[in-house]
């Protein structure tokens, strides 16, 4: 048995308390049941998502009163709802999301390079002047120690980010992934939005546009391909990339 649903472009206006945005939701959905002993909840997550005849997700915001697509969520702080929401982020005071996201890479390298070059500074320091007064040493090792716990959570955040560029997720998606309609029922191991790393870094980092351009739910044909293991023909053919 197979079902297909075919997708169409549409144009649909997403709104909020804070203004108006125009997006874009492309999408060509198909669903087929797998051969094996779990065929259809891959087949049945794409067709509730995606009714046929249509590639808009019917999906209301309750607090926007805006349709909301998929990888978009409402956040209570910013009161409007964010594509592809990652995290509300304290240090900066907004959302981390579509547009921005790439930035808050740059941001957090740009962090760790200042760490790392202020320890060297202090390393530096407290090997020419060792000798002298032991209580400014004193502070200075204090200093440093604390220095050290900043770099290693900027480090652990900073490989957190690559992680999730080069798999094409959200921090969002990644710890409520069994929370989450679009994602419940798919494989930890499988990304189901991922183009491979080389398209995805591209994405994130040279893509830029006025109109947005979300991104469909990928058909059970997709996810079935991303499931398959690696092979060695695979890397030789850079199926990852």
């Amino acid at each position: 048995m197979s079902e297909v649903v075919n997708g169409l472009k549409q144009r649909q206006p997403a709104s909020s308390q804070n203004g108006s945005l125009n997006v874009v939701i492309e999408g060509s959905q198909s669903g087929r049941n797998f051969q094996g002993s779990n065929p259809s909840s891959w087949t049945k997550l794409v067709m509730d998502m995606y009714p046929p005849g249509t590639s808009i997700r019917s999906c209301t915001c309750s607090y926007c009163n805006a349709e909301q697509p998929p990888r978009a969520k409402h956040c209570h702080d910013c009161d409007k709802c964010v594509l592809q929401f990652d995290h509300h982020c304290l240090w900066l005071g907004s959302c981390v999301g579509q547009d921005n996201h790439c930035k808050f890479w740059w941001y957090i390298c740009e962090e760790t390079a200042l760490c790392l070059w202020t320890g060297i500074l202090y390393i530096m320091y407290l090997k020419a002047n060792i000798s002298r007064a032991w209580w400014k040493d004193a502070i200075m090792i204090l200093l440093l120690i604390a220095l050290s716990i900043v770099i290693i959570f900027l480090l652990l955040l900073l490989l957190f980010h690559s992680y999730l560029v080069l798999t094409n997720q959200t921090t969002y998606e990644l710890v409520r992934r069994r929370r989450i309609p679009y994602l419940r029922r798919i494989p930890e191991r499988v990304y189901p939005f991922s183009k491979g790393i080389c398209r995805n870094l591209y994405n994130f980092c040279c893509v830029r546009s006025s109109i947005y351009s979300l991104e469909p739910l990928p058909s059970s044909q997709e996810l079935e391909e991303k499931a398959r293991p690696y092979t060695c023909l695979d890397i030789l053919a850079c199926r990852c990339c």
